[in-house]
């Protein structure tokens, strides 16, 4: 038997105040688009601000049904339409926040391992890193400057 160590390597920011202006311009999008998810069941809204290469910006929130897999999260609702709209732009980075209708939420939120696989599946269609930024309703922002951290054996189209 052979033993592996993987390491992850994160920034965190004490406060959003930290964070260089251009993301703190794109958390702040992520928070708009945040506070209009469509969140009735768990009461759960998730923002997403994605930065393309080509400047323009993608604004996902989730939309969750009855039905619970019917929903779909806010970092995957901007995914797939920047790859609609924007299909061989690369993602630069990614700003993300969590905000509970139940009780505050200040632990940085990362995405679900939905969205993980998704992101991982854009970072190697792209072939560069996408940086993420997340957190929650305030506090502490964590930097991951690639999914490689969030996801470190990925599975992808080599497997196929």
């Amino acid at each position: 038997m052979k033993e592996i160590e993987i390491k992850s390597v994160f920034q965190i920011y004490d406060s959003f105040d930290e964070l260089p202006d251009d993301v703190q311009k794109l958390m702040q999008q992520s928070m708009m688009i945040r506070d209009k998810a469509y969140a009735p069941y768990s009461e759960f809204m998730v923002g997403a601000a994605l930065l393309l290469k080509n400047d323009e910006v993608v604004l996902g929130n989730n939309q969750e049904n009855a039905c619970y897999p019917s929903g779909l999260c806010a970092e995957r609702t901007a995914m797939y339409y920047a790859g609609a709209n924007f299909p061989e732009v690369p993602i630069i980075k990614m700003a993300l926040c969590a905000k509970s209708l139940k009780h505050q939420l200040i632990t940085p939120t990362p995405p679900c391992g939905a969205c993980r696989q998704a992101i991982a599946e854009y970072e190697l269609k792209q072939k560069e890193p996408i940086a993420i930024y997340f957190m929650g309703e305030t506090g502490k922002v964590v930097r991951s400057s690639s999914l490689s951290n969030l996801l470190p054996l990925i599975f992808d189209n080599s497997y196929l």
